[in-house]
């Protein structure tokens, strides 16, 4: 068993798309891991310029983003725009 790396953790309060939240926590429930942790090995794979995931979690994932209706792929990640909030009354 590899050695454990001791870290401080914070918490964080991150803005991210609806439907993407729904597949990532899906994700992690799939892998019976936190939502943290399932981010932080994503975001450890590609600041090294690797993929986190092998094929039998992207089959999970294309899944998830059915079951989500989310229908945002890569292409998309610099023209999101957050929908305009309506005023009440």
């Amino acid at each position: 068993m590899a050695e454990k790396v001791t870290v401080e953790r914070v918490q964080t309060g991150l803005r991210i798309e609806k439907r993407m939240l729904k597949v990532l926590k899906g994700l992690a429930e799939y892998h019976d891991m936190s939502l943290g942790d399932l981010v932080e090995g994503i975001v450890l794979h590609a600041f090294e310029g690797k993929s986190a995931f092998g094929e039998e979690s992207l089959a999970r994932i294309q899944d998830l983003k059915r079951i989500y209706g989310m229908a945002l792929a890569a292409k998309d990640a610099h023209r999101l725009q957050e929908q305009k909030r309506k005023l009440i009354e």
